[in-house]
C-alpha cells in the first residue's frame, strides 16, 4: 500500500513538473500579431538597400527608420549593393535569418555572382557572410554570372535550413538551384542542386525569383518564368526538394504588367494568404489574396504604403518584437503613426520635423469643427489626444510619446487642400475650356509607371476647377494607334468649332514621336490619323528629343500653330485640316540655353508669351520661365525675372514644372496648372519621385505692365469658381 502512494505521488509530481514546464513554454511563446516587410527602393546608387517597414494588420505598411537602410551595405556587401531580401524565423523561434542578392546594379548591370546569408537574434544587430558561388565551386559553377534572389526554407525532415536562389552561365537559360546551408548559416554545406525543371515544351525555361510556401501537404513553387506567357507560375510536389510540376501555363498573378518577386506569406488568424509582387517596370507592387493558393484576388485598394518598395518579403512578427524595432527605428524627427480616416487624403499626409508640424489634407466638403483624423499608434507609442478635435480655428497640438525616448508635442493642421487637383499620379498637365460642354477639362500624362512607360491617355472634367471627375481614358496606344506603342507623354488639345458643331484635335507624344488625333467630343473617343505628324529633328539639331507638343491659335491672324521639342523648341503653322504642317513654315525659336521641354503659348492684351521647363523633370529644381513676342513665331524677348515658378523647399514642394495655362471666359483671370513631386514622399524618392508626378492648380496674375508675377506652389490651391454663363 505504501508503495502504491509513494508511485502515485512520483506519477502526480510528475504530471504537476510536466503542467508547470509546459506552461513555462507557453509563456515564452508570444503570437504573431504583426508584419516585417523588408525590401530595397531601386537600381540607383543608394536605393539598393535593406529596408523595413511595418503593419498591424498586413495591409497597411510605414517604413521605418525614415525608409532608410536598416544596415549599412559596406558591412554586408561584396559589391556595394544588395537586393531581394527574404526574410524567416527559425523553427525553434530563436533565430532570424535574411539571405539576400549580393548586387550593386550602377556599377555591375545585371551580373552578379554571390548571395549574403545573414542572422540576428533580434531583427536588429546581423552578422552576414557572402558566398560567391565561383569562387566556392569553381570545378562545376566557374562560369556563373547571375546569383539571384536567394530565398530561405526550413527542411523538418532532415533539421536543416535548405536556401534557394537562380543562377545562370553561359548561354544556358536562368535556372532555380537548392543547397542546405551550414549549422551556423554562413555557408552552404555542399553544392547546388537544380532544384525546379520546367516543362520540355516550354518556349524559354529561363525561371527567377523562386518561392515557397507549405500547404496541405504539398510544398508551393511560385516562381517567375520567361516563358511565352511570362509571369508568376506556380508549380507544386509533394517533397521539398524535387518533383516540382507545374500547374498549369497560366499566370498566378493576377497583373497585365511585367512583373517579379514572389512573396507569398499567411496572414495572421487567418486561413487566407498574401500574395505580392513587383510590377519593376510600372513602379508599382500589386497585392493579392487566396484561401487556396490557387484563386487569388486583387486587393490593392486596401493596401497603403508610405513608400515604394521593390522586391521583397513580409515575416509576421510578435507585439514584442514590433515594440523592439519602432523604439529602435524610428524618432520624433519621423514619428510613426496612421491615419484612420478616410476623409484624409493618407498619399500627402506631411510631417515637417524641423518646424515639428504634421498636415493632413482633408478631402472637400469636410468639416473640421468636429474632425477626428483618428491618429493611431504603433506598440511602444502613444498619441493624444483621441477622438474628434475642432480644427476650423487652426491647429490642434497632439503629443507623440515613444518608450525609451520620451515624448515630442506636434502642431496638427488638418486642411482642405485642393492640390493635387486631381488625386493620383499625373504628369505634364494640359488644361482645355470647352465652349460645347461649358467645362474645364485636363488632359494629362498617366503616370507612376517605371521610366515614363505609360502607355495610356485620360482625361478630366470639371465645372470649377476644383471638383474633377475621371472621363476614362481616351487613347489607348496599345489599341488606339499603330504606329507607336509606348511612351504616352505631354498631350495637348484644341476646340475648334466647324459649322454648327465642335472638333477637337489631340496632339500626343508616343515613342518620342508626336500623334495627332480627332473627335467630337472632349472625352472621345479620339481616332488617330494613323501616322506621325512628327517624327524626325528639324534641320541643323542633333540632340533632344521630339516631345511636348503645344498647339495655339493666334487670335489676331486666325492661323493655328504647332509648337515642340526637348532641348530645342520648334513652331511650324498647322494646315487647315489640323493634321498636317504647312510646308516651309517651320521655325526654330529656342529662347536660351535654360530651354529644357514642355512649351506652352498664350495671349494676352497684344503680347504672346511663351512658357518653357527648366532642368529635368527628376530635377526638384524642375522649374518655369517665359519670355513674350509681338508675335507667335518669335523673336522671343526674356524677361530679367522670368521664373513663373519654381520649388517651394520649406513646404518640401518640388519639381514644379510642365505647365498649362487657363483663362476664364469673360474675365481677366488666368490659372497656372503644373505637375510638382508627390509630396511629401518625392523629396526622398531619388529619380523614381520624376515618374510619380501629381496635377497642381495656383493662381497666374500679371503686374501692371503686363509681366508674369511669380507663382509661389501652395498645397491649399485655388477657391472653387463659377463659370460665366
Amino acid at each position: 500500500m505504501k508503495k502504491f502512494m509513494n508511485l502515485r505521488l512520483v506519477l502526480t509530481l510528475t504530471l504537476v513538473a510536466m503542467f508547470l514546464n509546459s506552461c513555462n513554454q507557453l509563456a515564452g511563446t508570444e503570437k504573431t500579431s504583426a508584419y516585417l516587410f523588408t525590401y530595397f527602393i531601386g537600381n540607383n546608387p543608394g536605393e539598393e538597400s535593406i529596408r523595413y517597414a511595418i503593419s498591424t494588420d498586413g495591409f497597411n505598411y510605414t517604413a521605418l527608420n525614415n525608409n532608410e537602410p536598416i544596415v549599412e551595405n559596406e558591412d554586408i556587401s561584396g559589391t556595394g549593393g544588395v537586393r531581394d531580401p527574404h526574410l524567416i524565423r527559425s523553427n525553434d523561434g530563436k533565430t532570424f535569418y535574411m539571405v539576400v542578392t549580393d548586387l550593386y546594379v550602377p556599377e555591375m548591370g545585371w551580373q552578379n555572382y554571390a548571395m549574403i546569408l545573414m542572422k540576428s537574434n533580434d531583427l536588429i544587430n546581423w552578422t552576414s557572410s557572402i558566398i560567391n558561388i565561383p569562387e566556392t565551386f569553381p570545378e562545376t559553377f566557374s562560369e556563373v554570372y547571375r546569383v539571384w534572389a536567394p530565398q530561405t526554407i526550413y527542411d523538418e525532415k532532415v533539421d536543416k535550413y535548405m536556401v534557394y536562389f537562380s543562377m545562370k552561365e553561359g548561354d544556358d537559360p536562368d535556372k532555380i538551384y537548392y543547397a542546405y546551408a551550414n549549422k551556423d548559416f554562413t555557408g552552404l554545406e555542399s553544392e547546388p542542386k537544380q532544384l525546379y525543371y520546367p516543362p520540355a515544351n516550354s518556349d524559354n525555361k529561363a525561371c527567377i525569383d523562386g518561392d515557397i510556401i507549405y500547404l496541405n501537404g504539398k510544398y508551393h513553387l511560385f516562381h517567375k518564368a520567361e516563358d511565352g506567357n511570362p509571369g508568376i507560375k506556380l508549380a507544386i510536389s509533394d517533397k521539398l526538394t524535387e518533383g516540382y510540376e507545374l500547374v498549369s501555363n497560366d499566370r498566378v498573378d493576377e497583373a497585365t504588367d511585367p512583373v517579379e518577386g514572389s512573396g507569398i506569406f499567411k496572414l495572421n488568424d487567418t486561413g487566407e494568404y498574401i500574395l505580392m509582387y513587383d510590377l519593376y517596370t510600372k513602379g508599382g507592387y500589386q497585392f493579392t489574396k487566396s484561401k487556396d493558393l490557387e484563386k487569388f484576388t486583387v486587393i490593392d485598394e486596401d493596401i497603403s504604403m508610405n513608400f515604394h518598395p521593390r522586391h521583397g518579403s513580409v515575416l509576421p512578427i510578435t507585439e514584442t518584437e514590433l515594440k523592439s524595432l519602432v523604439a529602435e527605428f524610428t524618432s520624433f524627427e519621423n514619428p510613426l503613426f496612421e491615419v484612420g480616416s478616410d476623409d484624409v487624403v493618407k498619399q500627402n499626409v506631411a510631417v515637417y520635423a524641423q518646424q515639428k508640424e504634421i498636415r493632413l489634407p482633408v478631402k472637400n466638403g469636410i468639416s473640421l469643427e468636429e474632425f477626428d483624423p483618428q491618429l493611431k499608434s504603433y506598440p511602444g507609442t502613444t498619441i493624444t489626444p483621441v477622438g474628434a478635435q475642432n480644427f476650423s480655428k487652426g491647429p490642434v497640438d497632439y503629443t507623440i510619446q515613444i518608450d525609451g525616448k520620451g515624448k515630442q508635442t506636434y502642431n496638427v493642421t488638418a486642411a482642405g487642400d485642393h492640390n493635387p487637383a486631381i488625386k493620383g499620379y499625373y504628369a505634364d498637365p494640359e488644361i482645355l475650356f470647352s465652349n460645347k460642354k461649358n467645362k474645364y477639362y485636363i488632359y494629362p500624362t498617366s503616370d507612376g509607371f517605371n521610366n515614363w512607360s505609360g502607355t495610356y491617355f485620360k482625361t478630366f472634367s470639371s465645372t470649377n476647377l476644383v471638383d474633377w471627375t475621371d472621363e476614362g481614358t481616351i487613347l489607348d496606344l496599345k489599341k488606339d494607334v499603330s504606329w507607336a506603342d509606348r511612351n504616352a507623354w505631354a498631350p495637348c488639345i484644341i476646340e475648334r468649332k466647324e459649322g454648327d458643331s465642335y472638333k477637337y484635335y489631340y496632339y500626343f507624344t508616343a515613342a518620342q514621336k508626336i500623334g495627332v488625333a480627332v473627335s467630337d467630343n472632349p472625352t472621345g473617343p479620339f481616332i488617330d490619323s494613323g501616322k506621325p505628324l512628327i517624327d524626325a529633328k528639324p534641320k541643323g539639331i542633333t540632340n533632344g528629343q521630339e516631345i511636348d507638343p503645344d498647339v495655339f491659335k493666334d487670335p489676331k491672324s486666325g492661323k493655328t500653330y504647332l509648337y515642340w521639342g526637348n532641348m530645342y523648341m520648334a513652331v511650324a503653322e498647322l494646315n487647315d485640316d489640323m493634321v498636317s504642317l504647312k510646308s516651309n513654315t517651320l521655325k526654330l525659336i529656342t529662347p536660351d540655353k535654360s530651354y529644357r521641354e514642355g512649351t506652352e503659348v498664350f495671349y494676352r492684351d497684344g503680347t504672346y508669351y511663351f512658357m518653357w521647363s527648366e532642368d529635368d523633370t527628376r530635377s526638384p529644381n524642375y522649374k518655369v520661365r517665359y519670355a513674350t513676342s509681338k508675335s507667335p513665331t518669335g523673336p522671343l524677348e526674356i524677361p530679367e525675372n522670368n521664373i513663373i515658378i519654381q520649388a517651394d523647399k520649406t513646404l518640401e514642394i518640388l519639381a514644379t514644372g510642365h505647365n498649362s495655362v487657363i483663362h476664364v471666359p469673360g474675365k481677366d483671370e488666368w490659372y497656372l496648372v503644373y505637375h510638382r513631386f508627390t509630396h511629401p514622399k518625392g523629396k526622398s524618392m531619388g529619380r523614381e519621385a520624376g515618374f510619380h508626378r501629381e496635377v497642381s492648380i495656383d493662381k497666374l496674375t500679371f503686374d501692371k505692365d503686363g509681366f508674369i508675377n511669380e507663382v509661389i506652389p501652395t498645397l491649399e490651391g485655388i477657391a472653387p469658381l463659377l463659370i460665366a454663363q
